[in-house]
């Protein structure tokens, strides 16, 4: 059985099955393994890991407990009740699809272009960054779906510059859900566009190293976060939002984050919100060292660890920006059909539009047919039941939302 345990509750022998942390924030290459050794018992607790779950068939079981399935169950409770109706989006989808891939291209050439100079060593230009920055916020500004329906494309070897993109555009629709002034969503959406660039001083051989990085190596990867505020602080009239949500992604509320360790009461509300929209980028793409996990289900870890890293204020209106159901999760609907979210809902966050695709009883694809939940008869039973893990479909989301 899997459980959630509190880290005063681990013990040599246990199996560990999920850290429940990012990555960076712990830099054991596995997340799964048979806890051993004295000094890796010690690493976890000095990491700040607040709590974890172990796999009782495979190491020493802990009681009391709660199952994985319990914490789920409850987690989906929580973001249910999470359910608003979300701002109206001026424009249409369809009207605004092209302009957005447009954006989202010029803005993966600006982030490419950019970290070249640094990596030779020559200061920032933003002359070409500003203008794609503001051509983002008009576009999140007419419909966000465009932008993050795009989020979910991802190529081999563009990691660094479309996570770059994808913060942005999150860290603008975001700060728009929070009626943030529109000349500071400017500054939060250059800090997020720049906010990896100090990337390009990892040694590539430390980067992409696919097996476990040396205490050493770890030291390296993390200082990212220091190149980066040091190539930023040499910009010329960077506005200093833009570099606090550079310089401060990586630091967590209680404490455990990184470069500087600061909590809640010393990080910017920029430095909150961009560590939100970072790990969420993160945690749904594929990587080295770790399989991406659905929309849906990191939204559900963010909910799970603002209980320690994150604000839950915070946390609940990104959910509430981005949808309980993103764009891009495969869901299944009461009739038993399968589709995919191409847009927040209208009425509410449970009542997206969805691109049906598949029956799922007959397992059997369908002429794609788009479903607007929040326009259906009163009398239809028609609703999300729940979401699903695409590849145990055969069903590509990306391939879907491009349907449109």
């Amino acid at each position: 059985m899997i459980k959630k345990i509190a880290i005063e509750q681990l013990k040599i022998g246990m199996y560990v099955h999920d850290l429940n942390c990012d990555w960076l924030d712990h830099g054991f290459i596995r997340n799964q393994f048979l806890l051993k050794k004295e000094t890796d018992l010690l690493r976890i607790r000095e990491i700040g890991i607040c709590d974890l779950y172990i796999d009782t068939a495979k190491g020493t079981d802990a009681a009391p407990a709660p199952s994985a399935r319990v914490v789920t169950a409850a987690l989906e409770q929580e973001l249910v009740q999470l359910d608003v109706v979300p701002a109206p989006q001026p424009v249409p989808l369809t009207a605004e699809r092209g302009r957005a891939r447009r954006i989202h291209q010029e803005a993966i050439g600006v982030v490419s272009g950019l970290m070249e100079e640094a990596r030779l060593g020559h200061q920032l230009n933003l002359e070409q960054a500003n203008p794609v920055v503001t051509e983002m916020i008009g576009s999140i500004f007419r419909n966000q779906n465009a932008l993050l329906a795009l989020s979910r494309i991802r190529q081999v070897g563009r990691y660094t510059f479309e996570h770059s993109v994808n913060v942005a555009v999150l860290m603008v629709a975001f700060a728009r859900a929070l009626q943030v002034e529109r000349t500071l969503i400017h500054d939060i959406g250059l800090g997020a566009l720049l906010h990896d660039i100090g990337k390009v001083l990892v040694p590539p051989e430390i980067l992409n190293k696919p097996g476990a990085l040396t205490d050493a190596e770890f030291t390296v990867m993390r200082n990212h976060v220091v190149y980066t505020r040091d190539l930023l602080a040499q910009v010329p009239g960077l506005p200093p939002i833009a570099l606090a949500v550079a310089a401060e992604h990586h630091e967590r509320v209680d404490g455990s984050g990184y470069p500087q360790h600061k909590s809640s009461a010393d990080i910017s509300l920029y430095g909150q919100m961009a560590a939100i929209a970072d790990v969420y980028d993160a945690l749904t793409t594929d990587r080295v060292y770790h399989k991406a996990l659905e929309p849906h289900q990191a939204l559900r870890k963010l909910l799970e660890w603002s209980n320690h890293h994150f604000d839950p204020t915070l946390v609940q209106q990104f959910i509430r920006c981005v949808g309980i159901y993103p764009v891009g999760t495969l869901v299944r609907l009461h009739s038993g059909r399968l589709g995919v979210v191409v847009e927040t809902g209208r009425q509410g966050l449970l009542q997206p539009v969805v691109r049906v695709v598949m029956d799922a009883k007959r397992r059997a694809f369908l002429t794609a047919q788009d479903v607007d939940l929040s326009q259906l008869p009163k009398q239809s039973e028609e609703r999300i039941v729940n979401a699903e893990v695409p590849s145990q479909w055969d069903i590509d989301p990306v391939q879907v939302l491009a349907l449109g």
